[in-house]
């Protein structure tokens, strides 16, 4: 019925971009200052963000062009000392634990997709470097593993309780990256943390908890929403620290998820004749045809009958087509389904279809398809990711398209909610620290979302955060590129000038690539 529906979001790559800037200055250029900052030693606390993550992994050159690394090379001519950053072994990305990888190897385009590079790990994580470094940026960090002692364990890594990237390179098993920022006596620091407070839930398609309310993160799972509250008070302290002995710093706020490309390439309606015949418009009218009489039909007359006929309605010829998904939200019509194709198909085989579409509708522009999505819609399910705990037989065995996608596949309306609800109430403590310590405030929501519709100029290219072409972001559909990475640092530039009166200078994006290539020498 369908061979690849992932060749509809596949575009072509144009690795070739034309500069409008390349004529020489010759104009010497003032030399950067400090203003009232000072950057002699700069601390830099985060996520994967600050870390410098790309392309679904950590590697040494995606660390070197991480946005703390970048700003202290743009504080050098300003007074800035050395930066130390906890380098990972290559380029390859990926960890050992033991001889054991414990985290996957960073993505490329090949052209038709992401695939991963070749080659085996080599950073072992119990191997402990030795510091200071100045990067403390954690690939997976909440706003509370900052400040829990034995987030860098070893014995704690292969339970889950310790972070295998800090678990690399802290001061000790019981060390917290708050502590080990503040023994260098920063002068200068930056933070940029809450990301994942509730990316996980968003990445996850919401199935985890909503822990507003829960004032004990020990209780929360990965894929749970901090509570605000909790995020506040952390938040708080964090700063409080790092401005006790009179460090000046930058902070930023948080976007929506629904500006990164995870959340918003693929479509929610990319079901079409051309697509459901393979490329053949004749096969794809007969098979829409077929669905219209023997599921679509069917379905939505008995809907219609239980006062639900806007959950599923007839395909279209004419136009693409929205996926069939799970909406945990809708009351669940199953009994009442089973009980209207029982006397047409049996108690049995109705039962199943009650089990089936008694949450099912098509999917709408306000729902998000997840990124990883795509390699799944018209796929077989399988017993472990139906949600029945067993594989549906034929002709309910396409996602999508004749069996709903699962709650892991998408983000319903509700979930949206609860992840800006709680984004919001983040970003106003954040605000309300960097104003009460005299704080820079990088405003990267506002930044996102102008990447996410329509663009950034600059240095003669327009930044989006279309997925592959844009240049804005990398093949995760989350982290930056490269280009990504230094348009940041030019914000906490541009923030860090206006709130100091400092002259730092601007990175030229046209000297960095969008893409990292396959092989990095």
């Amino acid at each position: 019925m369908i061979k690849n529906i992932k060749a509809l979001l596949l575009v072509s790559l144009s690795m070739v971009a034309c500069s409008s800037d390349d004529s020489n200055d010759s104009t010497t250029e003032a030399a950067a200052t400090p203003g009232s900052a000072v950057f002699s030693k700069y601390v830099a606390l985060g996520d994967s963000f600050a870390a410098g993550y790309s392309d679904g992994a950590l590697f040494i050159q995606g660390q070197q062009g991480a946005y703390p690394n970048l700003l202290a090379q743009q504080f050098v001519e300003a007074g800035g000392g050395e930066f130390k950053t906890p380098l990972v072994s290559d380029n390859i990305g990926g960890l050992l634990f033991a001889g054991n990888p414990v985290a996957a190897v960073r993505l490329y385009f090949n052209g038709a997709g992401p695939a991963p590079v070749d080659g085996t790990p080599t950073t072992e994580v119990t191997t402990r470097i030795t510091g200071p470094f100045n990067n403390l940026g954690v690939p997976g960090a909440k706003s509370y593993h900052l400040v829990a002692p034995g987030y860098g364990s070893l014995a704690g890594v292969p339970t889950g309780a310790a972070n295998p990237y800090y678990a690399r390179f802290a001061t000790s098993n019981t060390a917290t990256v708050i502590a080990d920022a503040l023994v260098q006596v920063p002068t200068f620091f930056s933070l940029w943390i809450g990301g994942n407070d509730v990316l996980g839930y968003a990445t996850s398609g919401g199935i985890g908890v909503n822990q507003t309310g829960n004032a004990n993160p020990a209780t929360y799972g990965s894929s749970d929403i901090t509570d605000p509250a909790v995020f506040a008070n952390i938040y708080s302290s964090l700063v409080t620290n790092l401005t006790a002995n009179g460090a000046k710093g930058v902070v930023a706020n948080l976007p929506y998820v629904n500006t990164l490309p995870y959340f918003k390439t693929v479509p929610y309606n990319p079901i079409s004749v051309t697509v459901l015949g393979g490329g053949n418009v004749a096969v794809g009218e007969a098979t829409l045809a077929q669905l219209n009489t023997l599921l679509y039909g069917p379905l939505n007359a008995a809907l219609t009958a239980f006062g639900a006929s806007d959950r599923i309605k007839l395909l279209s010829t004419t136009t693409s087509n929205p996926l069939l998904i799970k909406d945990e939200s809708l009351p669940n019509l199953s009994t009442q389904l089973t009980a209207a194709f029982t006397p047409s198909v049996g108690a049995q085989t109705a039962a199943f279809y009650g089990a089936v579409f008694g949450q099912a509708r098509q999917a709408t522009a306000t729902d998000l398809i997840l990124l990883p999505t795509q390699s799944v819609i018209g796929a077989a399910p399988t017993a472990s990711n139906s949600g029945l705990g067993m594989a549906p037989p034929s002709p309910l065995n396409k996602f999508g398209i004749t069996f709903p996608l699962q709650d892991t596949h998408v983000l319903i309306p509700t979930e949206i909610a609860e992840i800006k609800v709680a984004t919001d109430a983040y970003n106003v403590s954040i605000k309300a620290a960097a104003d009460s310590k005299g704080l820079a405030f990088v405003d990267t929501k506002a930044i996102m979302t102008q990447l996410s519709t329509g663009g950034i100029v600059a240095n003669g290219f327009t930044t989006t955060s279309a997925y592959v072409t844009g240049g804005g972001f990398s093949l995760d559909g989350i982290h930056p590129s490269p280009r990504g990475y230094a348009l940041i640092a030019n914000a906490f530039s541009t923030a860090i000038n206006e709130k100091y009166g400092a002259t730092l200078k601007k990175i030229d994006l046209s000297l960095y690539q969008i893409l990292f290539p396959k092989v990095i020498q």
